[in-house]
């Protein structure tokens, strides 16, 4: 009778056992939820406070305000200019001369320029070329480019190689911030990962502490060995110290997210303690990359992605120096006519009708320059070297958008890859579980033992602590082809 009593009592032992590791969250398929008074921090929020306060995006922001200065300083070379000199000389109480001269001078955008101006030169010794009467002599006038500087010159190259680094400054704005998401969502989702290792550690360290409390108790009882404690202490044993392992690298993880957390003030902020990641892609968010998907990426890769903008702006800015370069070839020939006026400016009622023909080819001054080097060497080197700086950016944009392509589909490769490997996982994982579920009955029915349920459980974290890793492995795939793509 007392042996039967035993038999029982050993039965209803391995049933309790069977049952409360059946029951344990662990066991199931849904994934570990977070604490209560956890705040969830998802992806596009974490990014969002990266490009809103990190100081390298801030920086980059800076890129297109230089960029509209640049111009605005290149245009500075159209503004007008308002001039003056005085000269006056007088020795020993004799009066020798005063020369007075006074311009304005507008340049205009095709090349002529708009004068006018007041000089007065008097006294006895007065230069006879600079003499005027004692009002003065006031002019207007034009100075024209008629070979070299007249479709183009230094000034309007100046103002569209600023303009053409619009381009350039906003390439390397967004090629700055795609490389910061980038490196922002791969560390986030090795974070969300970390927890998630965290997760399944903590919880398999849990069914270990319950194997371990009912295996002493029937060990106390007399229904099971003392060598089935040591082997579930020892299993408990070796859990805590995953879990130990695994906390720190969830703190570590959590550390590297923190660096990219920045506040209003600039100044740096860490994820306080109840943050959480958003979970990882699950298998309804495993979507594969269609072909037009990727043809419409390829195109905007092509179109919009910083690298080959960067080279773009380039060749625009070559362009321009080349057109420059080529303009240089041309002879200097200028013709400057000024219209005189006596008096100062604006006082003409000496002269009723100064624009007449009688007047303006009777009151003048004319002025004509010639200058052509010889043998143009500096100009044609120029030119030369010029165009070399073009082939070679155009060699560099072929080369560009060959790596480009190739890393978008590289990109998108492991993107497919990934999925058949989720899936494949995905099924393991749940083969494992189906193998430690019918373990657990084996045991309830006293056909196996505390060692072979380890065995299987060890197997199950592992599959599922591979299927977190190529979960994380997607969603920074996911980044990468984004990035490869251009970004935004």
């Amino acid at each position: 009778m007392e042996t039967r009593n035993k038999g029982l009592r050993a039965v209803r032992g391995w049933r309790l056992l069977a049952a409360l590791l059946l029951l344990l969250p662990w066991a199931s398929q849904a994934q570990p939820t977070p604490p209560a008074d956890s705040v969830v921090i998802s992806h596009a929020e974490f990014l969002a406070l990266l490009d809103q306060f990190h100081p390298m995006a801030r920086q980059a922001n800076l890129n297109p305000e230089r960029a509209q200065q640049e111009i605005r300083q290149a245009r500075g070379a159209f503004d007008p200019a308002l001039t003056g000199k005085y000269y006056g000389k007088e020795l020993k109480g004799k009066d020798y001369y005063h020369d007075w001269e006074t311009a304005l001078r507008i340049p205009t955008w095709f090349g002529v320029d708009v004068k006018a101006g007041w000089d007065r030169g008097v006294g006895p010794y007065v230069n006879p070329q600079e003499y005027t009467a004692s009002s003065g002599l006031s002019y207007v006038g034009l100075s024209v480019p008629l070979s070299q500087g007249l479709l183009i010159d230094e000034r309007r190259t100046a103002v569209r190689v600023a303009q053409a680094l619009v381009g350039l400054a906003e390439a390397e704005r967004r090629a700055v911030l795609n490389k910061l998401r980038l490196s922002a969502s791969k560390d986030y989702w090795e974070w969300a990962l970390a927890t998630q290792r965290l997760r399944l550690l903590s919880a398999n360290e849990r069914v270990a502490g319950t194997r371990f409390a009912a295996t002493r108790q029937r060990v106390l009882a007399g229904d099971l060995a003392a060598i089935d404690s040591v082997e579930a202490l020892t299993e408990l044993q070796n859990r805590q110290a995953q879990r130990v392992a695994a906390r720190v690298q969830w703190q570590n993880a959590a550390l590297v997210a923190s660096s990219y957390l920045w506040d209003a003030e600039g100044r740096p902020r860490e994820l306080p303690p109840t943050a959480q990641p958003q979970p990882l892609p699950a298998a309804p968010a495993w979507r594969p990359l269609l072909p037009d998907s990727l043809a419409q990426l390829t195109e905007q890769a092509l179109q919009r992605h910083p690298d080959l903008a960067k080279t773009r702006a380039k060749q625009v800015q070559l362009g321009l120096e080349n057109r420059l370069a080529l303009n240089k070839l041309l002879p200097k020939l200028s013709v400057d006519y000024n219209l005189l006026l006596p008096g100062q400016p604006f006082a003409l009622e000496n002269t009723p009708s100064p624009f007449t023909g009688a007047y303006s080819t009777n009151n003048y001054k004319l002025g004509i320059s010639f200058s052509q080097p010889i043998l143009l060497r500096a100009e044609r080197a120029k030119r030369q070297l010029v165009q070399l700086k073009l082939r070679d950016a155009g060699y560099q944009l072929s080369n560009d958008q060959r790596q480009v392509t190739n890393a978008l589909q590289t990109a998108a490769n492991d993107w497919q890859a990934l999925l058949e490997q989720l899936r494949l996982q995905q099924q393991a994982t749940v083969n494992y579980q189906r193998l430690r579920d019918g373990e657990l009955i084996r045991f309830e029915s006293g056909e196996s033992t505390v060692f072979f349920i380890n065995s299987r459980e060890a197997s199950l974290l592992a599959a599922r602590q591979k299927l977190a890793e190529l979960q994380a492995k997607y969603a920074q795939t996911q980044a990468q082809v984004r990035y490869a793509a251009g970004g935004d």
